[in-house]
C-alpha cells in the first residue's frame, strides 16, 4: 500500500512529533506499569485486567505505528513558492454563504490539523474540497450532509 503525503505547517507538524514522543514516553511508561500491576494480581490465566493491560498496550503500539508513518509522510510547506490567487492547503479565506448572506473566514489545513473553533477547516472536508482550486471571486456550490450550500469566494491570502 502507498503510503499518503501530508503537508503540514511547521507548528503542525511539531505538534505531531510531540504527540508521537509523548505516546512513546509516557504512554508506554504507563502501559508497563499497568501490565505490572496487573501481573501483581495473581494468575494470568484467568486475570482480565492482566488481558485488558495487555490489549491497551496493543492498541497504544498500533497508535504510535501509525502516528509514525504519517510523520514520515509528512512534509512542511513552504509557503513563499504557492500561488495564492487559488484556494490551496493553507489559504485564508474568506466566503460568503449566499443563502443567508454570513461572511465566514477559514484556513484550509491538513485533516490532522483540522480545529473548527479556530477557523481551521480539513482540505479533505467537503467544503475544503469543494474550496480547492476555486478564485477570489468563483461561486463554489458544495454538498454537505444537511444539503447544498453556495458560498461566493470574496478574498483569498495567506
Amino acid at each position: 500500500m502507498a503510503s499518503t503525503i501530508n503537508y503540514y505547517t511547521p507548528e503542525g507538524l511539531q505538534k505531531l512529533k510531540d504527540d508521537l514522543q509523548d505516546l512513546k514516553v509516557r504512554g508506554r511508561a504507563k502501559a508497563a506499569e499497568d501490565l505490572r500491576e496487573a501481573r501483581d494480581k495473581g494468575d494470568l490465566s484467568e486475570n482480565a485486567e492482566y488481558d485488558a493491560a495487555k490489549d491497551a498496550q496493543g492498541l497504544l503500539e498500533l497508535k504510535i505505528s501509525k502516528l509514525e508513518e504519517v510523520v514520515g509522510n509528512a512534509r512542511v510547506l513552504d509557503e513563499t513558492n504557492m500561488d495564492f490567487s487559488k484556494v490551496l492547503i493553507m489559504s485564508k479565506v474568506k466566503l460568503k454563504n449566499l443563502k443567508n448572506n454570513t461572511v465566514l473566514d477559514y484556513t484550509l489545513v491538513a485533516e490532522e490539523e483540522a480545529d473548527l473553533a479556530a477557523g481551521k477547516i480539513s482540505v479533505k472536508s467537503p467544503i475544503g474540497k469543494g474550496l480547492l482550486g476555486k478564485s477570489a471571486g468563483d461561486m463554489a456550490e458544495i454538498t454537505v450532509p444537511a444539503g447544498k450550500l453556495q458560498f461566493e469566494i470574496l478574498e483569498i491570502s495567506r
